[in-house]
């Protein structure tokens, strides 16, 4: 981290006085309190502490001075002494008891991180007095639970300025290792964010990649401290807080992997360490002294800080509950159970050495475990990469194979569903058929009946989508068609189907039979109902198929007459949706009803289409009556074929009213 007051009382200055460019201040004392009347120079120091007493180690409560004195005699003339000030924390700065300059809020303790300011004095040109230099200090919540006393030195700016960023380019060269370690992890824990983000069945790639976003949460925070980043205080901490979350994806993902559930046990080691990171929440949201004393009691106090590393170490053992025996580990993940194992080895070290009973020089241990620990990591990351690739190629071949099911289901559709639909005498029927899937749900059929020389028209969608949807549109094509060998009654056919259902799914549907002479008998199941010249024809309500058995379909009669037109839609035009969220709805299908299908169904596709879309325009053709009275041989001969066309018809008078 950055150096300290310690260590620059023990540095070498080797330019004789009078010579030389920077200096340190001579023993300091430090206080803990908060008196204004600290900064005056003749204080009585007595019952102040030298700094080689000065413990790392956090306090429960924030507010220190420390007391320096500092000879410009000893510096080169030419040198134009200014102080420089640098530390994680807020302070105000005082010569011979006046205030020099301030940084962050001394009272709420909110600062910069990684500020390194100099001050400018009439003091310091002063070469014949030692300077007393008083810092008023404010800590506050700090990773680690640690909090370092600001570095302080008097001389050339610049100079000042080069050793400072010397010395942050050498730690943060030192832990080189670490840091490129962590980035990888981190590249890692977003791409693995993302893969989870798109496909949401696999839990295990969750937990890691959060394990693996809070273990580079963890040092990000530290690199940003050691490379004297500015970032707000509070982000630091909150950064360091939501780090602490670790062990929890650790223990879920070590189970997750290996498909079993957390033992009773780990879930109560989850619970210890839900505690840890979420008092560390709290206590970045409490006030200044409510928020040291919770640190303190969390991260130092001794008991505290023995089960919190207990239960961390704890979640560090899940790897071998959820491993062992190696023979029960899945296919390909030897690999991963290994290096997995030494993770748990590295992190044993790791927090072994963090047990206050130990007395052990926590942060320096650190240092030398870091890079091997963070090794080991980089080597799970990569196994589970090379593990995830394995599994992406066998996904990628299923769904190769499943692509070529849908085509070939598509294809066996396309069958049942033609595109060129057979001669319909006396009708002009025009269709449209657009899933919105590889295979769709909506079906049609247009079945002519020689027997009497009318047209079966049969249209419907089944709830749903997909090959399922697909599957049982299927079998309500093939159904319909074996039923029309026996009957072509809309009501009649609709009450077999019914019963095919039963249990299978829903399906709106309608029914029609249209006869030579315009007679149209319609029978329907839940489906919309047609448009007639732009108008939507009146229906009565009805169940749709498989609701309910034993259900029958009245039937409804009218008449088409020459050259009318009758649409027939699913509710993929209706409900087509744009980006907006908005519906086409009824009154556009109604304003385009006349048109030609394709024209409705384009209409609907550009609109934003989210299910299938199915139309049929049908219009009955005009046969010329005095072409019908002199040359009836000239008429088609299935259009009337066992049908006597209606006098009306054949003296060209209006037809029959309708009945509706």
């Amino acid at each position: 981290m950055r150096k300290s007051l310690l260590l620059l009382l023990l540095l070498p200055w080797p330019l004789a006085a009078q010579t030389a460019l920077s200096i340190a201040p001579q023993p300091c004392v430090w206080k803990q309190g908060d008196d204004m009347r600290w900064a005056a120079p003749d204080l009585d120091e007595s019952d102040w502490q030298p700094v080689t007493t000065w413990s790392a180690l956090a306090t429960p409560t924030p507010y220190f001075w420390l007391r320096c004195r500092f000879d410009p005699g000893r510096l080169a003339a030419a040198v134009n002494p200014q102080l420089q000030v640098s530390g994680d924390l807020s302070w105000q700065v005082f010569a011979n008891g006046r205030q020099i300059g301030v940084s962050g809020n001394i009272v709420t303790g909110a600062h910069t991180v990684g500020l390194v300011i100099d001050y400018s004095a009439p003091e310091f040109s002063q070469r014949t007095l030692p300077v007393l230099v008083a810092v008023r200090m404010t800590f506050t919540p700090e990773i680690n639970g640690r909090q370092q006393l600001p570095a302080l030195t008097l001389g050339d700016a610049e100079l000042q300025r080069n050793a400072y960023w010397s010395q942050v380019y050498e730690q943060t060269q030192s832990q080189s290792v670490t840091w490129a370690c962590y980035a990888l992890i981190a590249s890692a824990g977003l791409f693995f964010m993302a893969l989870y983000w798109f496909d949401r069945s696999q839990r295990y790639i969750l937990w890691i990649s959060l394990s693996w976003l809070d273990l580079a949460d963890l040092r990000i925070n530290e690199f940003l401290v050691a490379a004297s980043v500015n970032y707000s205080s509070h982000l630091e901490f909150l950064l360091y807080g939501l780090g602490q979350s670790l062990p929890i994806f650790v223990v879920l993902f070590f189970f997750a992997v290996n498909r079993k559930p957390v033992p009773l046990f780990f879930r109560v080691v989850l619970g210890i360490n839900f505690f840890y990171p979420t008092v560390l929440f709290v206590a970045a949201l409490l006030p200044l002294r409510a928020s040291v004393a919770l640190r303190w009691f969390i991260e130092v106090q001794p008991t505290m800080t023995t089960i919190e590393v207990a239960a961390t170490l704890a979640a560090a053992f899940a790897v071998s509950f959820a491993f062992l025996p190696l023979r029960s580990v899945r296919r390909g993940q030897t690999a991963l159970a290994i290096v997995c194992f030494i993770w748990m080895l590295m992190d044993l070290i790791y927090m072994v050495v963090q047990f206050p009973f130990l007395n052990l020089d926590v942060e320096s241990m650190f240092l030398r475990i870091q890079p091997y620990r963070s090794m080991a990591i980089a080597a799970v990351v990569v196994s589970m990469t090379i593990l995830l690739v394995q599994q992406l190629r066998t996904t990628n071949q299923e769904r190769a194979e499943l692509h070529g099911e849908m085509a070939s289901a598509r294809e066996i559709q396309q069958y049942l569903i033609p595109d060129q639909l057979p001669p319909t005498p006396g009708l002009a029927i025009h269709s449209v058929y657009q899933p919105s899937r590889e295979v769709g749900g909506d079906f049609f059929q247009v079945l002519p009946d020689p027997r009497d020389g009318s047209t079966l028209v049969v249209v419907g969608d089944v709830a749903g989508k997909g090959l399922k949807a697909g599957m049982l549109a299927a079998l309500i094509v093939g159904a319909t068609r074996t039923a029309f060998k026996f009957t072509s009654d809309p009501g009649s056919i609709l009450a077999l189907l019914n019963e095919r259902l039963q249990g299978r799914g829903l399906v709106t549907c309608l029914a029609m039979r249209i006869d030579c002479d315009g007679s149209v008998e319609l029978a329907n199941a839940g489906h919309l109902p047609p448009y007639i010249n732009g108008k939507e024809l009146a229906l009565e309500g009805a169940f749709p198929l498989g609701a309910m058995p034993d259900v029958s379909f009245p039937s409804q009669r009218f008449q088409l007459s020459a050259g009318e037109s009758l649409l027939l839609v699913s509710d993929g035009v209706v409900e087509a949706r744009n980006a907006h969220g908005e519906l086409f709805g009824f009154e556009r299908t109604r304003a385009i009803s006349t048109q030609s299908a394709e024209a409705i169904a384009g209409a609907a596709q550009r609109f934003g289409q989210d299910d299938d879309i199915t139309v049929l325009a049908l219009t009955r053709l005009a046969v010329p009556p005095l072409a019908a009275e002199l040359h009836p041989e000239s008429l088609p001969t299935p259009a009337w074929s066992g049908c006597r066309a209606p006098s009306s018809t054949r003296t060209g008078k209006a037809g029959p009213t309708r009945t509706l």
